[in-house]
């Protein structure tokens, strides 16, 4: 009677368990490179998301884009997202061999960043900045195009405003007054030598200077490469930059600034994979915290085809649609 007792309490307890087991969220390490222009946002969404999903331990590594892309495609280092600055660095590098969907999340524009101690600080202005940086004892600089899309989306910005103003020459004069040492390999490094007066003018995202309390200069939408309607100038910007083979070049051509984010394949943790794309998509949760933070978001998230939007996860596709 006893052991029938015994069993029959063993059965209640495993059935009452049951419903927590599959119920249980995800867990375990789940890895997330992305741009560095992230940083602070995605810092504040891993926090949240952790609060939520306790079992789960982000790791972030931030850089440059490409930079982190192709330590996915060719260095073969494992990730579970990759999110980037230019969501046609993931269509470039990852797509298809490594992922096989991109959202777009989010958008942001150049500005020329700056601090109190910069030199010409209290004359600068959105009419004369590129007068400040032709100045010889000016040091401005802007991160590598190789690595960064900060860095070639800088030398688009130049080469617009050469349109812009109808200064020929100007893109070139402006780059021979900043000498190859102030071209850092991601953007968020120049933040430190603004702030240590290492350098007097950087190129940055809008949301980049929010976040680090800088001042900054803000351009025409015609250069700032913010406003897709703008697009059709934008693309008469052209900068080469490195190609996915060693000792080859590509074009890249000028757009308006959009993020992109992805799950990778073979992606260690799928299960929390998703869940942080889900949390991140969600306009009360990652996209409300991007737009605190100066960076405004696309809500709904975009996709450019239905084909592509087929292939997401069902936790993530309600927050998804199809929009070229």
């Amino acid at each position: 009677m006893k052991d029938h007792l015994y069993h029959l309490i063993s059965i209640l307890v495993f059935f009452l368990i049951l419903p927590g087991l599959c119920m249980a969220g995800p867990s375990g390490k789940l890895t997330i490179f992305h741009a560095g222009s992230l940083t602070v946002p995605f810092a504040a969404i891993e926090k949240a998301f952790e609060a939520n999903y306790p079992e789960v331990d982000v790791l972030r590594e931030a850089g440059g884009s490409t930079k982190m892309a192709r330590l996915i495609s060719e260095v073969g280092k494992q990730a579970d997202i990759m999110a980037s600055a230019d969501f046609k660095v993931i269509d470039n590098n990852l797509i298809p061999d490594f992922a096989e969907w991109n959202i777009r999340f989010a958008s942001n524009q150049l500005v020329l960043c700056y601090t109190d101690n910069s030199r010409h600080a209290k004359e600068i202005t959105p009419d004369n900045w590129y007068e400040i940086l032709l100045k010889k004892d000016v040091a401005w600089g802007h991160s590598d195009p190789n690595l960064d899309p900060c860095g070639y989306r800088s030398l688009m910005v130049l080469q617009l405003a050469e349109k812009f103003y109808n200064n020929p020459g100007l893109s070139d004069k402006l780059i021979a007054n900043r000498p190859q040492k102030n071209v850092r390999p991601k953007s968020v490094e120049l933040v430190n030598l603004l702030k240590t007066g290492h350098m007097d003018y950087a190129w940055e995202y809008l949301s980049v200077a929010i976040q680090h309390d800088l001042k900054y200069v803000t351009l025409d939408d015609h250069i700032n490469l913010g406003n897709y309607k703008y697009d059709g100038f934008y693309k008469l910007a052209t900068v080469e930059v490195s190609g996915k083979k060693p000792g080859t070049v590509t074009t890249k051509s000028g757009k308006s600034c959009t993020y992109g984010i992805t799950m990778i394949k073979n992606a260690p943790n799928p299960e929390a994979a998703e869940a942080f794309l889900a949390f991140l998509l969600s306009p009360d949760n990652g996209l409300k915290t991007l737009k605190e933070m100066g960076q405004p978001p696309f809500i709904p998230a975009r996709v450019p085809d239905k084909e592509m939007a087929q292939k997401l996860p069902a936790a993530i596709s309600e927050f998804v649609e199809v929009k070229n």
